[in-house]
């Protein structure tokens, strides 16, 4: 008879075809994210974003590819990402009481100002675009959907560290000076924290074409119902519809929309 110590695996310790079906897990989906970013792409730019062989992107498209995560059209032989993953996200965008409670007002937001408004969230040292709804202009803004943007130089990025502590914001912004877009980008930590504090003084952020020249954002903060800022809701437009005289317009809009949506989340003044 075999003792049962010697017929249980120890806790704590993956097998070794456990360790590696983790590991193609996780590298199936930086292979699906950075198709994502790319948009339309060849096994050579797939695999240079994802940082893997071109043999091992290969075997991971094709897998994901037979599960309609991703599509390959033969005639360009580009990627693409598939029906599936779009499913999944259509799922995750349906259960996200986040972009359901903004959906109405950023698109009231849109119908009134014209400009292309996002909603964002915090995700380690980047806010991340989750959903949109795009501006009635020729010219519009456009922010990639799961696509990060820079903590230091962006409206979203601010609002949603304003309100962080200043050890959090330093270690969320990491090893000064921060990358700089443009002569306006905030590169150094205690011009950064002096812009937190009127970010909280004021209720807004401003992106003063510290991303991109020639672009202004403004951003606002979402609240939930335990009053933390959970989300920042922004309007990007082109400095010549967004003139910095437009700012206390375009604030009490935003503002009045970002109460609403917090109201939905469970916010109370």
């Amino acid at each position: 008879m075999t003792s049962s110590s010697s017929t249980r695996q120890k806790t704590g310790r993956a097998r070794t075809g456990d360790a590696g079906s983790v590991r193609t897990l996780e590298r199936g989906l930086t292979v699906l994210t950075s198709l994502a970013e790319l948009g339309q792409a060849s096994l050579t730019q797939v695999a240079k974003a994802a940082g893997l062989s071109a043999s091992t992107t290969y075997r991971l498209l094709e897998t994901l590819r037979q599960s309609g995560f991703v599509e390959w059209e033969e005639r360009s032989g580009l990627f693409s990402v598939g029906v599936r993953a779009y499913q999944v996200g259509a799922a995750f965008a349906g259960r996200n009481t986040l972009v359901g409670a903004a959906q109405t007002e950023m698109q009231a937001l849109v119908n009134d100002l014209g400009e292309t408004v996002n909603l964002a969230v915090l995700r380690g040292s980047e806010a991340v675009y989750i959903h949109q709804v795009e501006g009635r202009q020729l010219v519009r803004m456009f922010a990639q959907l799961g696509a990060g943007t820079p903590l230091n130089c962006s409206g979203v990025g601010k609002v949603l560290l304003a309100w962080q502590s200043d050890a959090d914001v330093e270690q969320r912004l990491g090893e000064q000076p921060y990358a700089a877009f443009t002569p306006n980008s905030i590169t150094a930590l205690e011009p950064y924290l002096q812009e937190l504090q009127n970010v909280r003084a004021q209720g807004y952020a401003l992106d003063d074409e510290e991303r991109e020249i020639g672009v202004r954002c403004m951003a606002t903060p979402l609240r939930d119902h335990t009053r933390q800022v959970v989300a920042s809701l922004s309007v990007s437009a082109p400095t010549s519809r967004f003139d910095k005289s437009q700012v206390p317009a375009f604030y009490t809009r935003m503002n009045a929309a970002s109460q609403a949506i917090s109201a939905r989340l469970g916010w109370t003044t």
